[in-house]
């Protein structure tokens, strides 16, 4: 796939069309799909692919999963996926590749005495595989050092400035360790908002809110260079202009993009960021046939995600007890309904094969 899309642009175009995924998914033996996660049963933790292209049947690559107590909290669209174990003593952590029925990789321990806030991988090259893996911790979270001389001062500058620091970790791949990097200072007024990460264009991208300049903005990491940026919204979206407005940054062919999805029109709009980092207005999607078919009140908890550049991957979070996907072309109209389970929390976008890959670089192999 990747090959295909340094073609042409029309070629990449293509790539992202739903027909071209089907056809290229068939032939290739690549799995499409979402990774979604329970909570509860059968087994502690419930990790299933529900795939379009068979919507009613689960992947058999995911079974391993289904007999451990392992959580996952992040994944790369290219297939890697990133496990916990939380256990006395603190949490282990393991990268896995699921479809390749493989075993995963146990990662070295990150700092005992930060605790995890926010926990993201990306994947900066596939052959030969490299990722990274960011841990920010909240320092007002810290756990006490009595041998620190420097937290009380710390905690006084803080305090004083009005600042807010997060302790940054980065795993990478190529030297298989950890690393602290200089901690992400951000005012007070910055918070995080309850959305997964999107990882796209070379880093990692988190939405967040200032609630004393009432508005949205990004937060980048370039995973190269390891340097932090902040973007602001398209000026229609950067305020909160309406309570039941729902703002969400997505993936978008390859690209940073951003919904509102308005419950009072019933309608979506899709932007962009282009290469010149200018907002763009890409599409303006109504989704008045969809709620009269599917959702006649309007959900708060309804989550947007693209699967390809025609149709959105929807998931109502409203009813734990049972929980539905939707996957709506937008310019077919064509619906795909499909009854995920109960007490789904999450759901990871995945393309990928189900061949080998090594996780872990040769002079690390023991």
């Amino acid at each position: 796939m990747k090959k295909c899309r340094v073609l042409s642009k029309e070629c990449k175009d293509l790539t992202y069309e739903s027909s071209f995924m089907r056809l290229h998914s068939a032939r290739t033996s690549t799995m499409v799909g979402y990774l979604l996660q329970s909570s509860r049963a059968p087994t502690q933790y419930l990790v299933s692919i529900a795939d379009s292209v068979k919507p009613t049947a689960y992947s058999p690559y995911v079974t391993y999963f289904l007999h451990h107590r392992f959580r996952v909290v992040a994944a790369a669209n290219e297939g890697l996926v990133l496990c916990r174990l939380s256990k006395f003593g603190g949490d282990s952590f393991y990268v896995y590749k699921p479809t390749s029925n493989e075993g995963g990789e146990v990662l070295p321990p990150p700092n005992p005495r930060f605790w995890r806030t926010k926990i993201s991988m990306l994947v900066l090259r596939s052959n030969p595989l490299r990722f990274k893996i960011v841990r920010l911790s909240d320092s007002k979270d810290d756990a006490v050092d009595l041998d620190s001389k420097y937290s009380d001062e710390e905690d006084n500058f803080n305090v004083l400035s009005n600042e807010k620091s997060w302790h940054c970790e980065i795993f990478d791949s190529k030297s298989w360790e950890w690393k602290q990097s200089d901690d992400l200072k951000l005012t007070c007024h910055y918070s995080f908002m309850n959305t997964q990460d999107v990882s796209v264009c070379g880093g990692l991208h988190w939405l967040m809110f200032n609630d004393q300049q009432d508005k949205y903005t990004i937060l980048s990491l370039d995973g190269d260079k390891e340097e932090w940026t902040m973007t602001s919204l398209p000026d229609s979206l950067g305020r909160k202009t309406h309570w039941d407005d729902q703002i969400a940054h997505v993936s978008c062919e390859g690209k940073l993009g951003l919904i509102n999805h308005s419950y009072e029109t019933k309608m979506l709009d899709v932007w962009i960021l282009n290469h010149e980092k200018i907002w763009v207005k890409k599409h303006t999607i109504n989704l008045k046939s969809f709620n009269e078919k599917v959702l006649p009140s309007p959900s708060p908890f309804l989550s947007f995600s693209f699967y390809s550049a025609d149709t959105l991957f929807m998931m109502d979070l409203g009813c734990k007890y049972s929980v539905w996907v939707y996957y709506y072309n937008f310019k077919t109209g064509e619906l795909k309904e499909i009854y995920a389970g109960k007490f789904i929390e999450s759901a990871y976008f995945i393309q990928t094969d189900s061949e080998p890959v090594q996780l872990k670089p040769e002079q690390y192999i023991y």
